[in-house]
């Protein structure tokens, strides 16, 4: 398993549960506001971490840690995510997957086999604005769609979320996210940061006003939403 990082602790990432993220290099989306370009633009010299070094941290974190987020990049192109995964359940901790919802036929496998315990799967944007938001030209959308639909079948916790950006985003955009995920418990949206580590800087995040006019719009379509990580 190729690790590119380790959060040794974290009170935000699970929700309700103490945890710590793990960091999967690699992923198919370029998205120029990924906050997380090292690991989707410099793979190849992106230092790593041993697994046996990361399961020993978690063998002494057993009974202080109640779950494991593993991230990316995009974790599900990790062609042994799976026996690692069951490596990290075998130890007891409840296991969180952050996805961009690509590899539907992974995603269903993992909650088939009782893997995985949340889900949070980005919903970038409007389709028709996907492969603009992503950073590549073609995709194949009906693997987002099928990811949407695994999930809605409420087989295990899941959110879907959104981080809004002025120059992607706009209000039409929501109206057509919300037909996508209608019935779904909980959709967030997420506060834009520019830093460093983006691919490309210089984007913009709306106001925490302008945020609560998109969840107003969210609500009248019946799609129960909240803002997270505006202070």
């Amino acid at each position: 398993m190729r690790i590119s990082g380790l959060q040794k602790l974290t009170l935000l990432d699970f929700p309700n549960l103490v945890a710590c993220t793990i960091f999967l290099p690699g992923c198919q989306f370029k998205c120029p506001f990924c906050q997380n370009s090292s690991l989707v633009t410099e793979i190849i010299n992106v230092p790593e971490i041993d697994e046996n070094e990361v399961l020993s941290y978690l063998k002494s974190r057993q009974g202080i840690l109640d779950g494991v987020c593993v991230t990316g990049g995009e974790p599900t192109l990790q062609s042994d995510l799976k026996e690692f995964i069951q490596k990290i359940k075998n130890l007891g901790f409840k296991v969180k997957l952050d996805t961009n919802g690509y590899n539907p036929k992974i995603l269903k496998e993992l909650i088939d086999l009782s893997l995985l315990d949340y889900v949070a799967m980005d919903i970038k944007n409007s389709i028709d604005k996907y492969p603009i938001t992503c950073g590549v030209k073609s995709l194949k959308i009906e693997n987002i769609l099928s990811s949407i639909d695994i999930l809605k079948e409420n087989k295990i916790p899941y959110e879907f979320r959104t981080t809004v950006i002025k120059e992607f985003h706009e209000e039409d955009d929501f109206k057509k996210i919300a037909q996508l995920i209608r019935g779904v418990k909980t959709y967030y949206l997420q506060e834009y940061k520019d830093s460093e580590t983006c691919i490309q800087r210089g984007f913009h995040a709306y106001l925490l006003n302008e945020m609560k006019e998109f969840v107003r719009l969210l609500e009248k379509e019946g799609i129960n939403t909240e803002i997270r990580g505006i202070d």
